[in-house]
């Protein structure tokens, strides 16, 4: 019996420390926009910062390369 009131309150002190981390979320302004980063990914941000098809970026350039710029 005392282990299933062990349980009980260890449930409950876990589902109080789950409702405090809720509280301290939504205060914070964690929920505030939940729309815009998921739409974020769609817009475009302008060039891409990839090195384009056949020319080598500057990561890839070995010190026995020259590069002319």
């Amino acid at each position: 019996m005392s282990v299933i009131l062990i349980l009980v309150l260890a449930s409950l002190s876990l589902a109080g420390l789950f409702l405090a981390a809720f509280v301290w979320a939504v205060r914070s302004g964690q929920f505030d926009d939940t729309q815009t980063p998921s739409l974020r990914v769609l817009t475009e941000d302008g060039p891409s910062s990839l090195p384009l098809a056949g020319k080598p970026g500057p990561e890839t350039i070995t010190k026995h390369e020259h590069r002319n710029i």
